[in-house]
């Protein structure tokens, strides 16, 4: 047997926490989150590494799960702070960002905003954020999207969630849950600091 296989019938008995962070986009199988909230006693806390990409989750002071995050790339960054959900919506429709598509739905920009001209027999869409918790007054908020590569930053400056994740965190959050967004510190920032 050799060391990957072996390393592969490991990981289901590994803690969740030291699975390793891919860069390369999410297969089928592969693990997006993690969560064991029983329910008891204590309140839920959120806290996002940006360096990492991920989100740890709490109840109290056990650790009760994580995911993989996708947040804000070059140009529309995710800002480090302490912050707490003060809205719960299912269902938000950007007023920053969108797309637009032809009468067919073939989409002709996947990056357009409310101000983007609009060819004429052409719509704009703004993108729909399932399972909307706002963080901050301008707009950023953790939300179901796409991870297209963990571990690497790709939003607009929200925060997605995995998609088949988000709706069992949006049952156990509440408005009033905090949520602290690290920069976090990568690999090569550690060694400088060495």
């Amino acid at each position: 047997m050799n060391a990957s296989r072996a390393l592969l019938l490991l990981i289901p008995f590994l803690p969740s926490c030291t699975l390793f962070q891919p860069k390369e986009p999410p297969k089928a199988s592969q693990v997006l989150h993690d969560w064991n909230d029983d329910g008891g006693p204590g309140e839920l806390s959120v806290e996002i590494d940006l360096a990492k990409q991920v989100a740890t989750y709490k109840r109290g002071d056990r650790p009760v799960g994580w995911s993989f995050v996708s947040t804000g790339k070059e140009g529309h960054s995710t800002r480090p702070g302490s912050y707490t959900v003060t809205e719960k919506m299912d269902l938000k429709h950007s007023n920053r960002y969108g797309w637009i598509a032809d009468a067919a739905g073939n989409v002709t920009n996947g990056d357009a905003k409310p101000t983007t001209p609009v060819p004429a027999g052409e719509f704009y869409h703004p993108a729909p954020m399932h399972y909307w918790m706002r963080i901050t007054n301008y707009g950023v908020g953790l939300h179901a999207g796409e991870i297209p590569v963990p571990g690497e930053a790709a939003s607009h400056g929200c925060i997605r969630l995995p998609r088949d994740f988000v709706p069992t965190l949006y049952r156990a959050v509440k408005v009033g849950t905090p949520v602290k967004v690290l920069s976090g510190t990568t690999t090569r920032q550690k060694r400088l600091d060495a």
